[in-house]
């Protein structure tokens, strides 16, 4: 069966209308998708550190929110069960443990006390504070020579 050839290219103007609407409907859609998403978790504001040191041993990190509330693995733990699951990471780990607070800001210091004491008492040595680092840099100061000694003199090459 033979078709006719009648079809010709469009060479006319584009309708901007059709285009548009489908843009406006995209940005709806992006606008209505992410107003709806919640993040799942507890919330922790972390505070500002520069240039601090991480640890070199193995970790284990513990979350404490601004309640009070102890997580430990994604987990929330009381007193008891997170003393019990730091036995078994210090049991399972051949080398020290480092265990690493992710402390909000808002964090009682009687509940970081209560965590170190029970980490001195489950043979964990050494415990960090986590901290983030700040959003606008702060420049570091680069090592200035030591200053001469009044009454000393000195000879510029």
């Amino acid at each position: 069966m033979k078709f006719p050839h009648s079809t010709k290219i469009f060479r006319g103007q584009l309708d901007a209308a059709p285009f548009l609407g489908v843009f406006f409907l995209l940005i709806i859609f992006l606008l209505l998708n992410s107003a709806f998403v919640s993040t799942s978790g507890v919330p922790i504001t972390l505070p500002e550190g520069v240039n601090l040191p991480g640890p070199d041993k193995a970790t284990a990190a513990v979350a404490v929110d601004e309640g009070g509330h102890f997580y430990f693995e994604n987990q929330l733990c009381d007193v008891a069960r997170l003393k019990e699951r730091l036995q078994d990471a210090v049991t399972r780990s051949h080398q020290p443990i480092t265990l690493v607070v992710q402390a909000d800001k808002a964090a009682k210091t009687e509940v970081l006390a209560t965590l170190s004491i029970l980490a001195r008492s489950l043979g964990i040595r050494d415990m960090l504070l986590a901290v983030r680092p700040p959003v606008v840099a702060t420049p570091v100061a680069p090592a200035t020579a030591p200053q001469p000694k009044p009454g000393s003199t000195t000879t510029n090459p």
